[in-house]
C-alpha cells in the first residue's frame, strides 16, 4: 500500500467517524418543508421551483417560490412510486418510478408519458435514478435487491428521440445515484451495498469502458450525488448522516453534517445555483444551505 492511499483511508475514516476535524460543517442548514414521506429524488428546475418524490407516499411535492404545494398524485397520473427526478426544462420533469418499473416524462401541467416500460420483453427492477449526458441521451439506474453479494443492479441508456434502449452494465451491488462529471465527462455512480462510488468512461457510442472504484465511503451508504461546476462531487451518505464533498481526485473536502442520519438526495438550486438542497429521511424533509460554488447541471 502507497503512502498516498494510506493517507487517503486514514483521511475519509476520521472525516466519516465522529473525530474532530476543521473540515466538519455541523450548521447552516434551513428548514425548507417537513411532514414529506422518504423524500427523494430532488431537482431544480430554473424557475424557481423545487419537485421532490415521496418513495413512501403517494404523491410529488413541489416547492415555487417559497409555496408547499402537490404537483401530482398516484392517482391522478400513471404513477405509482417515484424515486429520481430530472428537470431538463422548466417544463418537462423525467421520473425514475420504481413502484411500476417504469421511465416516465411529465409535463409541466401533470399529463404523463411513459417513455420506458421494461427491456426485451421483460420489466424493468426498480428505477432508482436518473441522468443525462451532454447529447441528450438519458441513463438511469436500476437496483433489484440489496446486499453486498446481491449482483442484479443494472445500468441503461435511453434515447429519447430513437426510443433506443441499451443495457450498458449489469451485476452491480444495488446502483443508485448517478450523474456525469463537468470536468472528465465520466458516469459516476453509486454502488450503494458497497458503500463505494464507481465510474467509468463514455464512448461516442455511449457504452461504458474501464470502470474503477472512485472512492470508499464506509458507514454509510451513498445515495444521491451532483456536481459543482468545478468538478466537485456532493454525495449524500445515506445512514452516515452527513452530506460529502469530494475533488476531481478523490480527497474528501468537507463533510457537511445534516439534521438527520439519512440524507438521500443533493441538488443545486435558486437563480445562481449556488444553495444545495438537500432530502433528509430521518426527519422527512427538507433543507437547504448557502454553498460558496454553484451547481452544475446538464440543461436541454
Amino acid at each position: 500500500m502507497t503512502k498516498f492511499l494510506l493517507h487517503l483511508i486514514l483521511l475519509g475514516f476520521c472525516l466519516i467517524s465522529s473525530c474532530s476535524t476543521s473540515k466538519v460543517q455541523q450548521s447552516g442548514w434551513q428548514l425548507v418543508v417537513d411532514k414529506q414521506n422518504f423524500p427523494e429524488g430532488i431537482t431544480w428546475d430554473y424557475n424557481n421551483t423545487l419537485y421532490s418524490s415521496n418513495c413512501y407516499g403517494n404523491w410529488i411535492t413541489k416547492i415555487q417560490n417559497g409555496v408547499v404545494d402537490t404537483f401530482l398524485l398516484a392517482s391522478d397520473s400513471t404513477f405509482q412510486k417515484t424515486n429520481g427526478l430530472f428537470a431538463i426544462n422548466e417544463n418537462t420533469i423525467i421520473a425514475a418510478d420504481y413502484g411500476n418499473g417504469k421511465i416516465l416524462k411529465f409535463s409541466s401541467n401533470g399529463i404523463t408519458e411513459i417513455l420506458v416500460d421494461g427491456y426485451l420483453g421483460n420489466p424493468l427492477n426498480r428505477p432508482n435514478d436518473l441522468t443525462f449526458d451532454k447529447n441528450g441521451n438519458l441513463f438511469f439506474t436500476d437496483p433489484k435487491n440489496y446486499g453486498i453479494d446481491k449482483l442484479d443492479g443494472r445500468i441503461f441508456y435511453y434515447n429519447i428521440e430513437t426510443a433506443e434502449i441499451r443495457l450498458l452494465k449489469d451485476s452491480l451491488a444495488f446502483p443508485n445515484g448517478i450523474a456525469f462529471s463537468p470536468i472528465d465527462d465520466k458516469l459516476y455512480i453509486c454502488e450503494s451495498a458497497k458503500s463505494r462510488i464507481i465510474r467509468f468512461d463514455s464512448d461516442a457510442y455511449d457504452k461504458l469502458t474501464n470502470m474503477e472504484v472512485f472512492v470508499e465511503l464506509p458507514g454509510g451508504d451513498p445515495d444521491g450525488i451532483n456536481f459543482d461546476e468545478r468538478g466537485n462531487l456532493y454525495v449524500a451518505h445515506f445512514g452516515g448522516g452527513a452530506v460529502i464533498v469530494i475533488s476531481v481526485n478523490g480527497d474528501i473536502l468537507r463533510k457537511i453534517n445534516t439534521p438527520g442520519k439519512k440524507p438521500s438526495n443533493v441538488e443545486f438550486g435558486d437563480e445562481d445555483l449556488k444553495t444545495l438542497y438537500i432530502t433528509e429521511d430521518e426527519t422527512n424533509s427538507i433543507y437547504k444551505m448557502r454553498v460558496g460554488v454553484p451547481g452544475f447541471k446538464i440543461i436541454n
